[in-house]
């Protein structure tokens, strides 16, 4: 049987606590999980993506031992079929929080579907804890002096404090 391979893609502006949870039990639907941190300037990033990246690897070795799969972590800015091919996958993997998530999930799930048939788009469900994290609100959150630690780790706040003052 061939390696299932799945692509989890996101900005990781920053990596929540929401984002581990669904890395944790997509592990559970594939012997190999790429975690795709996109290079989407249209979100207005805090941090690059070589810098998101290195904060998602962090967490993922934090997870050490909780994990059902190999996970990795890649940059790319690419259309996500086309990362998907690169890497060998054949899942798309997407959290969903609310009902909103599903609007634009359905759509993208439809529109990568056409472009490539043979990719799955796989939803997982956020945990309850988890449905009403998302990181714009989380950096605005933070931006206006508001206590984000409820959100993501100790690590992951240190880095975001030290962006916001350093850009102070």
């Amino acid at each position: 049987m061939p390696e299932r391979i799945a692509v989890y893609p996101g900005t990781f502006d920053p990596v929540t606590t929401g984002h581990l949870d669904i890395i944790q039990r997509a592990t559970r639907i594939c012997d190999r999980l790429v975690v795709g941190v996109a290079d989407n300037v249209d979100k207005r990033p805090l941090f690059t993506p070589d810098e998101r990246a290195d904060m998602v690897q962090g967490e993922i070795d934090a997870l050490a031992g909780k994990l059902d799969a190999a996970v990795e972590v890649q940059t790319f800015a690419i259309l996500l079929t086309k990362f998907v091919d690169e890497v060998g996958g054949s899942i798309i993997v997407r959290g969903l929080r609310a009902v909103t998530d599903f609007d634009y999930e359905f759509q993208m799930a439809g529109m990568n579907a056409r472009l490539r048939p043979d990719i799955e788009t796989v939803f997982l469900m956020a945990s309850e804890r988890h449905q009403f994290i998302a990181s714009r609100l989380v950096k605005e959150i933070c931006l206006l002096g508001g206590d984000i630690s409820g959100f993501v780790s100790p690590r992951i706040l240190s880095r975001i404090n030290d962006r916001i003052q350093q850009s102070s």
